[in-house]
């Protein structure tokens, strides 16, 4: 019971890391409100934390949208109390790996608009209600992205905007006792990794175990789960000192810089 009494807020929690998260935080003790952009793909989430006891909610929003956002901190309150916890995990990858010369304004638009203005539309309506709670931590999924070239423009911009806003956050939102910091994942099994793979074997482009061997020491993707444990770290007491920092959990992708483990093996 590592939340226990503490009210959690997650994005994009239909499923991935989201969907493991909300399990999670429940099964830890925490009443949950779970987003995602359709409440009816969010539904079956709360459902089964319900049929195992725990408390939650089922909110169905567009985040980069300011009236929606408000909803969500409206609701939250309303039903289940003031939030001690904001997983911001919502994220979209819409440029399908494309070129930075062929991206359409539409798909950059969309992946900034949810990764990154989401975000914070997310803390300027959540944290106020956190103050009033006494403090707290948020938690925003950025990747590793935001430090080596994993996919397109967009995505990795955004990304490495959500760290440092986590930054910006952590800074001035510490004197009311609230804790940020941002969740760096590297290769994860999750809807959109699915889709990304998808596309790259529509367009010819390799997706081979050799890809994953370079994703990593491990020679494996993360499942949402292995996020999911980290969010909660960061969610809980036990990380009461950390603030304003990225945990990077990506089985040491970034520590090889693109070289092959199987390098070192020879």
């Amino acid at each position: 019971m590592r939340l226990a009494g503490k009210i959690a807020i997650i994005t994009g929690a239909a499923g991935g890391m989201g969907e493991a998260s909300a399990l999670l935080f429940a099964r830890e003790g925490a009443k949950v409100a779970a987003v995602d952009l359709d409440e009816a793909r969010v539904a079956p989430v709360v459902d089964a934390i319900r049929a195992a006891g725990g408390t939650a909610i089922a909110i169905g929003a567009d985040i980069s949208r300011t009236a929606d956002v408000e909803r969500i901190a409206e609701r939250t309150v309303a039903e289940l109390g003031l939030p001690n916890v904001l997983f911001n995990n919502a994220g979209v990858d819409t440029e399908n790996k494309q070129s930075i010369l062929t991206i359409s304004e539409e798909a950059f638009d969309r992946c900034v608009e949810v990764n990154l203005k989401g975000v914070w539309l997310m803390i300027k309506h959540i944290a106020p209600r956190m103050i009033e709670a006494g403090g707290g931590s948020i938690i925003n999924t950025a990747s590793i992205g935001a430090f080596t070239v994993c996919s397109s423009a967009g995505y990795c911009a955004s990304k490495a905007g959500v760290v440092m806003l986590s930054k910006v956050a952590a800074v001035e939102l510490g004197e009311h006792k609230i804790r940020v910091n941002a969740l760096c994942p590297g290769a994860t099994e999750t809807p959109m990794a699915r889709h990304q793979r998808e596309e790259m074997e529509r367009r010819g482009l390799p997706t081979s175990n050799e890809i994953i061997n370079r994703m990593g020491v491990l020679g494996r993707m993360a499942q949402p789960e292995e996020m999911a444990m980290m969010a909660l770290f960061l969610a809980s007491d036990e990380s009461s000192f950390a603030t304003g920092a990225s945990f990077n959990n990506d089985a040491g992708w970034t520590a090889m810089s693109g070289i092959s483990v199987q390098a070192f093996a020879k």
